[in-house]
């Protein structure tokens, strides 16, 4: 499935990540890409607080990793700073994708061992829109 979704407002973000976190579960992986300020983070929050996370949602950009607890665990990554897949390993990044709901920021030096059903959002910020792609071989209804 792909599919190219405008994001024009942040109630339309709110609004597919409620969309998406009524269709997850654990060990579920949600691979987000895009520029500073696209909007990762922003869908992340919308996502967990979908979840029944109550606690703040942050981006774990200096610490890699933020973990919360709401209808099912959730492991968010932020891989921005890692330059290689033996960095990932490092982080024990595929052991929790096993046990959790796996939101990773900047992906893309861990793609090689993200399961074959990811669920791929690349968030675009251009002078005149906001949109994500969506790619999965999943069935979402979005």
């Amino acid at each position: 499935m792909n599919k190219v979704i405008r994001l024009d407002t942040k109630q339309k973000t709110s609004q597919l990540a409620e969309t998406i976190a009524s269709q997850v579960s654990c060990g579920d992986v949600l691979a987000l890409s895009g520029e500073l300020g696209a909007g990762k983070t922003y869908f992340t929050q919308c996502l967990c607080r979908f979840l029944d996370v109550t606690e703040y949602v942050s981006s774990p950009s200096y610490i890699l990793l933020n973990e919360y607890e709401g209808k099912f665990p959730i492991a968010h990554f932020d891989l921005y700073r890692l330059d290689s897949l033996d960095e990932v390993l490092e982080t024990g990044l595929p052991d929790f994708i096993e046990q959790r709901v796996t939101v990773i920021e900047w992906y893309e030096v861990a793609r090689e061992i993200l399961p074959e059903n990811t669920i791929y959002l690349d968030f675009v910020l251009t002078e005149s829109e906001r949109i994500v792609k969506l790619k999965t071989i999943r069935a979402l209804i979005v």
